[in-house]
């Protein structure tokens, strides 16, 4: 009878949990266990289960890269103090752990990977496409196709940065299909991280019932100010909403193309604050971020716009070393 009745839930959809032994015979899981499943329901205990209705089938990572420039626009070293190429490689190698990380959990999700470089010389080209070992397609980026499209700047530094970041949200615009995650070469990302994303995206989005964007790393800079917030229950971490970004972020490709205005603006000049268009997005659109980080902005170590609390720093960047 027992068997019989186990059966009929599964029919039925329900779950049933066994509190006495700590099991879900239906999914035949230990509770302590991720009783999601990816695409079909997410289950938190003790909130129940949130059928996906907002399913996730791709993600493309548009990773942006200059292995020469230390902090652009700042006379300051980084955590650490080494040569922005050291930077640049832990940031894509913990990133490649992350991807690999994710495939294994859920192989039916399409990652595609894309980097576009500025300006590397050619020892730190190879030393990029030896990590990629083929997996990512690296874009030299050319400064002189938007110079056009980008405002006069008093330095070439600024001009790179612009240019990257266009080139970066057009083939966001041109090959993205579903998410689409922007990053930049001085974030260090916890192996767990995309999975996580990819996961907490399906359940917040299928609550809400609409596209939200999402930051993977808690930025010190929004405490520092007394605003509401609120927190939301992710796969496996709380989320809490905000309302600005730096230009590492995930979205989708609706609200990319809904937004697309925003996005160009923010490339076409230096605006005070930099994400000035981008942040304006989010008095219409919900942004998340994790709590605690699921990424490391390797900043200098004053910086209010860099390192996430509660994380071991040190750690995390012997982890990611190349």
């Amino acid at each position: 009878m027992k068997k019989l009745f186990i059966k009929l839930c599964k029919l039925l959809g329900y779950e049933i949990i066994d509190q006495n032994n700590f099991f879900s015979p239906t999914l035949d899981k230990e509770l302590n266990e991720n009783l999601s499943s990816i695409n079909e329901k997410s289950i938190i205990l003790p909130l129940g289960e949130v059928k996906i209705t907002r399913s996730v089938k791709s993600l493309l990572i548009v990773f942006r890269t200059n292995t020469e420039i230390e902090i652009w626009d700042q006379n300051k070293k980084r955590l650490f103090e080494k040569p922005k190429i050291e930077y640049s490689l832990r940031s894509l190698n913990s990133l490649i752990r992350s991807i690999n990380y994710c495939k294994s959990k859920y192989p039916n999700i399409e990652i595609k990977l894309l980097i576009v470089d500025d300006n590397s010389k050619n020892e730190n080209l190879n030393k990029l496409e030896k990590l990629i070992n083929n997996r990512a397609e690296i874009i030299n980026l050319s400064r002189e196709d938007y110079k056009n499209k980008i405002r006069p700047q008093t330095n070439e530094e600024t001009i790179g940065n612009l240019a990257s970041l266009y080139q970066s949200f057009e083939l966001g615009k041109e090959q993205g299909e579903d998410l689409i995650f922007f990053v930049e070469d001085d974030y260090l990302h916890f192996e767990p991280m995309l999975e996580e994303m990819i996961a907490s995206y399906e359940r917040i989005s299928s609550q809400l019932n609409k596209d939200i964007f999402m930051c993977p790393a808690d930025y010190p800079y929004l405490y520092m100010d007394n605003v509401k917030t609120n927190i939301l229950i992710g796969n496996k971490r709380h989320w809490r909403t905000i309302d600005k970004t730096l230009c590492t972020f995930l979205t989708s490709k609706s609200l990319l193309n809904r937004y697309w205005d925003n996005f160009k603006k923010t490339c076409e000049d230096r605006h005070d604050p930099f994400e000035k268009y981008l942040n304006e997005i989010y008095n219409q659109e919900i942004c998340i971020s994790p709590l605690k980080s699921l990424s490391l902005h390797l900043t200098n170590v004053n910086s209010s716009y860099g390192l996430s609390p509660f994380i071991d720093y040190k750690k995390l960047w012997y982890e990611s070393k190349v």
